[in-house]
């Protein structure tokens, strides 16, 4: 053999021997720092984009911070470096988007935003192996399908649902209750388990009506709604709907209590309602920023570096950090070395102290309702909302 290819060959080798356990990171030439790539996916153009640069935001703030502190994973020093894709809360761009993220041999995805685009997404990267960790699909579903590697930072939506439900008709004493949902995965589900709660607990569903989640005139249903005279309505879907729905709500002189999930409790969803917004209801997983154990540093930082919090940026923040300590806990960040490290791991987020249960779903969790007063959404209560595990 030559000399000139047996000494590429010694290196190739000693290369492989150092490096080729990382499989999912290359080494930089520049600094050699293991360069680690980590998958994000939301909606970045579309009606829901405003929320989808608030998750990137969090996430690149997680990532800039976890560069800033010079992180040695496995006793070599790492730099993390984000792809964030746009999966235009369509199902079906994400599963595209999903493969792509695989191709490009991310360690690991947070994501993504909507359920409907989780959920399919989340078979892709159970089949490869790919920790994911969503930091806003509320679905039940999403961890229904049994992967392993799928995760969510905050609480489900049967979690949610009960607490709204329960909130609606004994709280608000609600006795008439119409029901409008987007059909998607979030929407439909987030309703349904709304339905089954109140019920349990008195009210009568007067009418449950559907919509899409690109629609923007509701005259029709909510003249449909208006006719069975309900005294509340709960609307499954996100901002970009339920603000101009509440605004058609008050131009059809139709008086009713408005609620959402965690869908509706955004600045975009005042922006969108106007004077309308005044009075309206919306639920979301954990407690109030200020009273988050990590909330009134993060908020502050985030916003001098951004712009006001939408509303999922500092979950984002916690599920790259839990990520990111998995992998420091297991030396690794091979997604097949670090997985197990995830399941069990239990961090002092921003949110809140982020464990999972068997199923990926965060354990405990508590639910705070807000209300529109003076034109911002202001805490009302924050309740527990332990529910039996989803058969």
């Amino acid at each position: 053999m030559p000399f000139h290819s047996a000494r590429v060959l010694l290196l190739a080798t000693i290369a492989l021997t150092l490096f080729g356990c990382e499989k999912s990171a290359t080494t930089s030439q520049a600094s050699g720092e293991l360069v680690v790539r980590i998958g994000a996916s939301a909606p970045l153009t579309g009606p829901q984009a405003h929320l989808g640069k608030d998750n990137e935001n969090g996430t690149r703030m997680a990532i800039d911070d976890a560069n800033a502190r010079g992180i040695v994973i496995g006793g070599r020093k790492v730099h993390f470096e984000l792809i964030s894709e746009d999966d235009q809360a369509d199902p079906k761009t994400a599963t595209i988007v999903a493969q792509k993220l695989v191709d490009n041999k991310v360690s690991g995805v947070i994501g993504h935003l909507n359920s409907g685009t989780s959920i399919p997404a989340a078979k892709i990267y159970s089949d490869n192996g790919i920790p994911q960790i969503s930091p806003s699909a509320t679905a039940v579903a999403y961890t229904a399908q049994g992967f392993k590697t799928a995760f969510r930072v905050m609480a489900n939506d049967a979690q949610q649902g009960r607490v709204l439900g329960e909130y609606a008709a004994k709280n608000l004493a609600a006795k008439r209750i119409a029901v409008i949902d987007d059909r998607t995965a979030y929407g439909q589900g987030l309703a349904d388990e709304f339905i089954k709660v109140a019920q349990a607990n008195g009210a009568q569903i007067v009418a449950h009506e559907y919509t899409n989640d690109k629609a923007m005139d509701f005259t029709s249903v909510l003249t449909s709604v208006k006719g069975r005279k309900p005294d509340l309505l709960f609307y499954g879907g996100m901002d970009a709907q339920g603000g101009p729905m509440a605004k058609q709500l008050k131009a059809l002189a139709l008086n009713v209590k408005f609620m959402m999930g965690d869908g509706g409790y955004t600045p975009e969803f005042i922006k969108l309602a106007g004077d309308a917004a005044e009075g309206s209801y919306a639920t979301l997983p954990g407690v109030p920023l200020d009273k988050m154990p990590g909330g009134k540093q993060f908020g502050a930082r985030f916003v001098a570096k951004y712009q006001p919090i939408q509303l999922y940026a500092p979950y984002c923040y916690d599920a790259v950090n839990v990520m990111i300590a998995a992998m420091q806990k297991a030396g690794s960040v091979e997604p097949e070395k670090y997985l197990p490290a995830l399941a069990t791991i239990t961090l002092d987020g921003v949110t809140a102290k982020i464990q999972f249960d068997e199923k990926g779903d965060l354990k405990g969790g508590a639910i705070t309702v807000y209300q529109v007063k003076g034109g911002k959404w202001q805490p009302l209560e924050t309740l527990g909302a332990t529910v039996p595990a989803a058969q």
